[in-house]
């Protein structure tokens, strides 16, 4: 019988859940990011990016500086971690947020409780800002037909070509290449502020791709760019070039402004397409079971590089 540790509780996975399930019945990964500090966040296989590049500001930093945790963040069930990203609209001012977890994860159910925002923190508004949660695996070369992401993105203040007005885009890549930029995916964009805390679900099948927000369908996207490779698990928080896809990119201004991001909790049942409601029924379990986290979902053998990065 295998017990994980996490920093206050010990259980086994033997432990009976919600639904019928048993942990050592099922691949399961859950994180309610109730952590005091990075290490051991750290040392539950979370990384924070810090190499540069796409996608982004150019000449951006990427840094664990924009991570922060709030054990004691109101409407959080014991804490939240916090992505906070700055900007004043050139490469050398601008610090973009991103954590990763191991590359290991494919067909199934994803979930996470997210609160987006509108607005930034301090500083002028209006940037063309992305929020997200993700799965991706690394571009082995352009247009590599065994490419795959999975994306939420919300953009409070629009962007893609789009207009000025908030929207949530989902987004089921097949591949794409920067130089000269192209892109293979599906994609739908649901127009409206998101602000606040919201459901996030994709379920990940060979044939297709679903997003729900809020226990409501949004997309269905199709086998043609539904996933093929392993992915790892991502959150991150950056702003628009100007002129990427059409977006109007920084706002005209040298005034420094922050945008924030809080995670709750993330979920995956590998190999499992389970509803919204079902999610948040385990998710329940585990938290009354004072189980701040759990993975059990098998590696590939050999393990594939977890790169935090494109």
């Amino acid at each position: 019988m295998k017990t994980i540790i996490y920093p206050v509780f010990a259980f086994s996975l033997t432990a009976t859940f919600s639904m019928g399930l048993k942990a050592n019945e099922t691949q399961l990964f859950f994180d309610d990011f109730s952590y005091a500090n990075l290490e051991p966040f750290k040392e539950n296989g979370w990384k924070a990016r810090t190499e540069t590049g796409h996608p982004g500001i150019a000449g951006a930093t990427w840094s664990a500086e924009g991570l922060s945790f709030h054990p004691e963040l109101v409407g959080a069930h014991k804490g939240a971690v916090r992505m906070s990203s700055i900007t004043a609209g050139e490469g050398e001012n601008t610090r973009h947020t991103q954590f990763c977890h191991k590359r290991k994860y494919l067909n199934g159910t994803y979930a996470a409780r997210v609160f987006f925002r509108d607005k930034p923190s301090y500083g002028p508004d209006g940037d063309g800002v992305i929020q997200t949660f993700y799965t991706i695996s690394p571009l082995a070369f352009p247009l590599d037909p065994q490419y795959s992401e999975v994306d939420f993105e919300y953009l409070p203040n629009g962007g893609w070509g789009s207009d000025s007005s908030p929207a949530m885009w989902t987004t089921t890549w097949e591949t794409f290449q920067l130089e000269p930029w192209t892109k293979v995916n599906e994609y739908t964009r649901k127009q409206g502020s998101y602000a606040g805390w919201h459901i996030l679900v994709m379920t990940v099948e060979e044939d297709q791709v679903n997003y729900y927000v809020d226990k409501q369908l949004i997309s269905t996207h199709t086998e043609k760019v539904a996933p093929e490779v392993h992915m790892s698990i991502n959150f991150n928080l950056w702003f628009m070039p100007k002129g990427a896809d059409g977006s109007i990119g920084p706002v005209d201004s040298d005034e420094l402004r922050e945008y924030q991001q809080d995670i709750d909790w993330v979920y995956h049942r590998a190999d499992a397409i389970i509803s919204t409601d079902n999610v948040l029924a385990h998710v329940s379990q585990l938290q009354s079971e004072q189980i701040g986290y759990i993975d059990n979902v098998m590696p590939l053998v050999p393990a594939l590089p977890s790169p935090c990065g494109l």
